[in-house]
C-alpha cells in the first residue's frame, strides 16, 4: 500500500508486505534543459521502480487537493494526478483520493490544522518525517490502514 502527497516534492509512505512502513520525499523539479513533460515521465519511472522494488502495489492513496494557491500549482498537481491515475489504470492498481481535511483531522483532530501540526503529530507517533510532504504521506497511509484496513 502506497500513500502520496503529490507535487514537485512528492511525499510518499509505503507499507510493505512485511508490515513495515518506509517513507520519504522525492523531487521532480525539472532541470533547465528539461521539456515540460519530463517531470511526469520521471514520476512514472519512479512509480514503476517503487512497484518493482516493493514486489507490487495493491493500492495507492493520494492527497486530493481541491484548492490551489496558484495556477501553476493547480497545473502541476493535475499533471501528477493524470500520470498517477493513468499508470494505475494500466497496471490494474486500485487508487483513491482522500481530501486534505480528512487527513488533517485524522492526524491532529482538526481539519484545518497547519503543516507544523501534522508534522508534530507524526513525530508523536514515532516517525521522523523530513518535511511536511513526508508527514502528510505518513498520515495518509496511517488513515488508510486504520480506517479502511488497507483495502479500497
Amino acid at each position: 500500500m502506497l500513500a502520496l502527497d503529490l507535487g514537485t516534492s512528492t511525499g510518499w509512505a509505503i507499507r510493505g508486505h512485511d508490515g513495515l512502513i518506509t517513507s520519504g520525499t522525492v523531487s521532480f523539479r525539472p532541470s533547465r534543459f528539461d521539456g515540460g513533460g519530463m517531470r511526469y515521465l520521471r514520476f512514472q519511472h519512479w512509480l514503476e521502480q517503487l512497484a518493482d522494488d516493493s514486489g507490487g502495489l495493491a493500492a495507492i492513496y493520494f492527497e486530493e487537493v481541491r484548492r490551489h494557491i496558484g495556477t501553476d500549482a493547480a497545473h502541476l498537481y493535475g499533471g501528477f494526478l493524470a500520470t498517477l491515475t493513468a499508470w494505475c489504470e494500466r497496471e490494474g492498481v486500485a487508487y483513491q483520493g482522500v481530501p486534505v481535511g480528512t487527513i488533517k483531522r485524522f492526524a491532529t483532530g482538526k481539519g484545518n490544522a497547519g503543516k507544523d501540526a501534522v508534522l508534530a503529530a507524526m513525530r508523536q507517533r514515532g516517525f521522523q518525517p523530513a518535511d511536511d510532504n513526508e508527514a502528510d504521506a505518513i498520515a495518509l497511509l496511517l488513515w488508510a490502514m486504520e480506517t479502511r484496513g488497507g483495502v479500497l
